[in-house]
């Protein structure tokens, strides 16, 4: 039997059979609806004093009747449109309104979102006849950023739009606007903040400002980003049904192909989102994650980085559809067996267990290296710091080496260890990390500890920030309390301010003099014997390293001379 949608409670039966008869109904090809159709809307509209509307298809049949109160009409699930696809839903919505109304916000809204072929409003009229037509169409790309068109007809006898021809047209002007894009080959986002409750719109825009440096270095094209502000995140969608339909209105406006929110999605929130698009969400973590295995090289990066994206994924891993439904247990099995999604989640359990197992092994061998290489009695410099704060550059500087530095954020994944020679046949070995962010996902934390451990016998820190940023407060901060995290903070340090030269003559000096620190430009080579001279007098004057050791250092190793010049000349040309 037919079913009427939508508030159906208090209606007489009459009333239910009327619209139940609604379904024998056809519309000729080419016509938004019929004047019959369009009357009989109407009489039971005036006659329930409630909205009514229907959903056609391109042939003309009512698939839907629906039914709500005065003032609005709530659609049926008819399911997700494809976003971002070329492709129109092949259903249209003709509806009544009973104060003759234009269309609202609610009927655009479901226009664009659920990629309707177009929406119609029917004025009732007092008599019960049909009076004014309002009807919206979507439309391509244009200067303007219009994502619809709203036309009015004095009566469904002269409106003169084609149902069929018209939707046809936008689906192929829809397929050659994403032809062009594909051809541009990057990925257009939308960045979406969140502020409040700790969290004030600086701080939220200034996050929102290193989201969009990750997403560069994500090869993401920003199109556009925004900030929400609320007191509480909402449970469903995090920033509110209003603001997420705003946001994807403008998603389908700037034709994006995905939207990253500046927070970590709790697994229901993905779930709710994903649910009001068919746009590829990504949260903060999962962004910092695809850089990472973008930019792993060695086999034990890449083994981290995949234990992390398990960790992220596992507890993400739920129903979504009937597929994930389907019975696998095959001839011979007893009972139902294990759903897909059981199997799915037993597989990534079963791989985070052996990952696991690995990373412990890595961290064994990484000790027994250390251990040997402490057992020749070399003092550890690890240089640590935010993420392009510059510390594979101070490195090359150093030692004149080519470790990989570029102006994007986590540029350099694994460790990298050099020697280096101070006066009187000092050698130390200095060694360059991964960078820290703020609000470091902790799964990638855990997952890197093998390689974090490296700083466990480091016998001074290096800690690189940048002098120019404007949130270098932010990020010491950041990056002291992820070293407090990982058992570090009586490890002796150093602040060293980098890239002054970008900054006043006279102003990183004055920076790094009220911080204790030193200034230096690792690019123009600037500040590196003080630098070397603060590193000598806190691991030999201040009794970090003892004699016994230096001899042993001495006697055991004969370093590279093309690490270890540098430094030397360095001190001597600073002396």
């Amino acid at each position: 039997m037919e079913e009427v949608h939508g508030n159906t409670l208090g209606l007489k039966q009459s009333q239910l059979h009327a619209l139940r008869r609604t379904y024998r109904r056809r519309v000729d090809a080419g016509e938004v609806i019929s004047p019959e159709l369009a009357r009989h809307l109407t009489e039971v509209s005036r006659e329930t004093n409630r909205q009514v509307g229907v959903l056609l298809d391109r042939k003309g049949d009512v698939q839907w009747v629906v039914v709500g109160d005065a003032g609005k009409l709530t659609l049926p699930d008819v399911g997700r449109a494809r976003a971002g696809s070329h492709r129109l839903r092949g259903l249209r919505l003709v509806h009544t309104h009973l104060r003759g109304e234009p269309l609202t916000r609610d009927d655009h809204t479901d226009l664009a979102l659920l990629r309707l072929d177009s929406v119609t409003a029917l004025e009732v009229k007092d008599d019960g006849l049909p009076g004014k037509v309002h009807l919206a169409h979507l439309l391509p790309e244009n200067a303007q950023g219009a994502l619809w068109k709203d036309e009015v007809a004095p009566s469904v006898h002269e409106l003169d739009y084609d149902a069929v021809e018209g939707p046809l047209a936008l689906e192929e002007e829809f397929a050659r606007a994403s032809a062009l894009r594909r051809t541009g080959g990057r990925e257009r986002a939308i960045l979406v903040g969140v502020g409040g409750k700790g969290k004030s719109r600086a701080d939220a825009e200034s996050s929102l400002l290193e989201l969009r440096e990750l997403a560069r270095t994500a090869g993401v094209e920003v199109i556009d980003a925004s900030v929400q502000m609320r007191r509480d995140p909402d449970p469903r969608t995090l920033i509110g049904k209003g603001k997420l339909e705003d946001i994807l209105l403008r998603s389908m406006q700037l034709m994006a192909d995905l939207i990253i929110f500046d927070a970590d999605l709790s697994p229901s929130q993905a779930i709710h989102i994903a649910d009001a698009t068919a746009l590829k969400i990504l949260d903060r973590t999962q962004l910092i994650l695809d850089i990472f295995a973008q930019r792993a090289q060695s086999a034990d990066g890449k083994l981290q980085v995949e234990l992390a994206q398990l960790q992220y994924l596992y507890p993400r891993l739920v129903g979504r559809d009937d597929s994930l439904s389907r019975l696998a247990g095959g001839i011979g099995g007893r009972g139902p067996g294990e759903t897909k999604l059981e199997i799915d989640r037993r597989r990534v359990r079963d791989r985070i267990t052996q990952l696991t197992r690995r990373t412990e092994a890595l961290s064994v061998d990484r000790q027994v290296r250390r251990k040997r290489r402490n057992e020749r009695g070399l003092p550890v410099i690890s240089i640590v710091g935010y993420t392009n704060a510059g510390k594979s550059t101070l490195l090359n500087a150093l030692t004149e080496s080519k470790v990989l530095a570029e102006d994007v954020l986590f540029a350099t994944l694994d460790p990298t260890s050099r020697r280096l020679r101070f006066p009187r046949d000092r050698e130390v070995i200095i060694t360059d990390t991964v960078g820290f962010i703020r609000d470091l996902p902790e799964d990638l934390i855990a997952a890197f500890r093998a390689t974090l451990e490296e700083l466990d016998d480091a016998d001074l820190l290096l800690h690189v920030a940048d002098a120019a940023d404007p949130d270098l407060d932010a990020h010491v901060a950041a990056v002291e309390k992820i070293l407090g995290g990982l058992g570090l903070s009586e490890t002796p340090r150093l602040l060293v301010l980098n890239k002054v030269d970008r900054l006043p003559p006279g102003e990183g000096a004055a920076i790094a003099a009220a911080r204790g620190g030193v200034a230096i430009s690792a690019s123009k080579r600037a500040g590196l014997p003080e630098l070397l001279h603060r590193c000598d007098r806190i691991l030999w004057s201040d009794g970090r390293v003892s004699m016994a050791d230096l001899s042993r250092s001495a006697d055991d190793s004969q370093p590279e001379p093309a690490r270890i010049l540098p430094a030397a000349r360095l001190l001597r040309e600073g002396t």
